[in-house]
């Protein structure tokens, strides 16, 4: 159930966050987040959900040397990460915190981003309610996540599509509809949301997707939680590994906003 233009071993997580950040894809989102965030020279701005810090710096050029960048994930080993690569940057602090309860106090900033964070969290809508706490009257929340039930991958036999598709947004992705929902999570947490853009990559080359989707391994655990027969699976990989390739999948960027002070 193998080709080699797969790649079968599962990357390293912060490697894996650095590798989407250094694409094509991850540098025009990435882009386009930091221009619809607005930061301003002297404000303070959270990265909430990290990583590794690949963001970070261009979040500190923003603010100047007058501003601050507070970066937060849970995992250590990204702090760590972190910390080493922004280790010159007078302005960035890396926290190691939970964005259900941020290691902040009330109304401590002016900018917030998650990015591909609230795909993963036990409860989007509580994260949404804390990082409201933590923004000043005025400030400003911009959040970019996939909606996984958008995702489509062309194969002659559109139910094996369809099956994989239905084991990403079952099984791999804890909230897999997450960038269709955030405006409605949002609102419901207190925020205005001004701005919804939708962003859909489109991958024409079959190692570019796997570098990013992990075809073929996720396809041998949707096999083996019954979505797929050995027999599917096989014709579903052979088709991406030799035939045309077109993918596709649909990711939001949410602008939210907390109102101003009367």
């Amino acid at each position: 159930m193998t080709s080699s233009v797969f790649e079968t071993d599962t990357p390293d997580s912060l490697v894996y966050l650095d590798r989407l950040a250094a694409t094509d894809l991850g540098r025009a989102y990435k882009g386009r987040m930091l221009e619809e965030l607005d930061v301003r020279p002297g404000q303070a701005v959270l990265d909430l959900g990290c990583g590794p810090g690949a963001d970070l710096g261009a979040l500190a050029e923003a603010v100047t040397g007058t501003g601050t960048v507070i970066g937060v994930d849970h995992d250590r080993a990204a702090v760590e990460a972190a910390e080493e690569r922004t280790a010159g940057a007078n302005t960035v602090t890396v926290r190691l915190g939970d964005v259900h309860d941020l290691p902040l106090p009330d109304r401590a900033a002016d900018r917030a981003r998650t990015d591909r964070v609230l795909q993963h969290v036990a409860d989007p809508g509580a994260a949404l309610r804390e990082i409201r706490r933590v923004l000043r009257p005025g400030g400003r929340l911009v959040m970019g996540e996939p909606d996984w039930g958008t995702l489509a991958v062309d194969h002659p036999d559109s139910g094996l599509s369809r099956a994989y598709t239905q084991y990403v947004t079952e099984k791999v992705i804890r909230n897999a509809r997450i960038g269709l929902q955030l405006p409605r999570l949002a609102a419901a947490a207190g925020f205005a949301v001004p701005a919804v853009i939708p962003v859909t990559p489109v991958f024409r080359e079959v190692r570019a997707a796997d570098r990013i989707l992990g075809l073929e391994r996720t396809t041998r655990r949707a096999v083996a939680a019954g979505y797929l027969t050995e027999d599917e699976a096989r014709s579903w990989l052979d088709h991406l590994a030799g035939g045309p390739f077109l993918a596709a999948v649909t990711f939001y960027i949410v602008v939210a906003e907390v109102e101003p002070a009367v």
